[in-house]
């Protein structure tokens, strides 16, 4: 592989692996990004010019995708609008990325016969009981509970169908959720990390008892990167590493990093359809493909990541009064 594009490679993951790709190989990366609130071009600016370029683009439009993919040996597919209260106010905007975006997409492939590694989420399975020892696997059934979760679900369909109908050479991957630097402030972790760092209470919906299994975004672009170079055409491969923490856990440690007292805790009213329960069985990834996390260590992961955003609030102070504005507006 030497010229690999990136749809949404100035998001969040995006840019990880973009850094990943340029750190572990010598291909040439294209980053495709429509540059929305939530990109991080800023992340990008210290990789050598002469192996990232970055165009500033849709990948609903349907003329430039088909030139970069005609150009390009393989494409990794992140473009996505992913934040669920944002879909919740307004589906449009993920239905017209995640749905029309990953269509226009799966045709320029099936034109070019170009390699598509297609990024997904575990939310597309719904949610699990609190009190399960159960966890997604490869074969869980789909059951989206949000307009954002629905979309990417209905993503992950499409590619499949494209799979089997015109036999592109693809694979899907699903991933728990993430964290690490350059993640926007309106996400979870971040949120409750800048509100501290603000001043402000940490924010809970409900009784903070949901749970969610933590990825560090590092670890997520090796795992991108492995399945790209190593999986199997045809298959899904789950992304996670084990971390199972309520949400009330991640808050409790972001306040002993921060040496804040334990009560220091603003319950919210729940968000509509709140999942209770995520949790990932990585054992295909890390069995065929060798894949292990290098963050086992959540606290320390959350450490690092804290101090990351404590020594850049220039980068996330021009967001945050926005972000919360809208969630007060919410009543959030």
């Amino acid at each position: 592989m030497r010229r690999l594009l990136v749809t949404g490679g100035a998001g969040f993951v995006g840019v990880h692996l973009v850094q990943h790709a340029v750190e572990h190989s010598d291909c040439q990366v294209t980053v495709l990004d429509k540059l929305t609130y939530a990109a991080s071009p800023e992340a990008l600016t210290a990789l050598p010019p002469d192996r990232m370029r970055l165009v500033v683009g849709d990948v609903a439009d349907a003329m430039m995708v088909d030139g970069l993919v005609a150009s390009h040996d393989a494409v990794v597919h992140l473009a996505a609008e992913s934040h669920n209260d944002n879909s919740l106010q307004d589906p449009s905007a993920f239905v017209e990325t995640n749905l029309v975006g990953t269509f226009t997409l799966l045709e320029a492939v099936r034109r070019h016969g170009v390699r598509l590694h297609h990024v997904s989420t575990d939310e597309v399975y719904g949610d699990l009981p609190l009190d399960s020892p159960d966890r997604f696997t490869e074969s869980s059934p789909y059951r989206p509970s949000s307009p954002y979760s629905a979309t990417k679900a209905g993503a992950d369909h499409l590619v499949r169908a494209w799979i089997r109908s015109y036999g592109i050479p693809a694979t899907i991957s699903n991933s728990s959720n993430n964290y690490g630097p350059w993640q926007h402030i309106e996400k979870f972790i971040p949120r409750q990390i800048t509100n501290l760092l603000d001043g402000r209470q940490p924010k809970l919906y409900g009784n903070g008892q949901q749970i969610r299994d933590w990825l560090h975004v590092s670890d997520h672009a090796s795992a991108i990167w492995a399945i790209l170079g190593q999986g199997r055409l045809g298959e899904t491969y789950l992304v996670g590493a084990d971390g199972e923490q309520t949400n009330l856990e991640v808050v409790r440690t972001i306040l002993a990093h921060l040496v804040r007292e334990d009560l220091d805790v603003d319950l919210v009213a729940d968000r509509v359809g709140h999942d209770q329960r995520y949790a990932i069985d990585s054992a295909k990834l890390r069995v065929e493909l060798g894949w292990r996390p290098l963050f086992n260590d959540f606290e320390a992961g959350l450490a690092d990541t804290i101090d990351w955003y404590a020594a850049n609030e220039s980068w996330w102070r021009p967001a945050k009064e926005r972000a919360e504005a809208e969630y007060a507006a919410r009543g959030q």
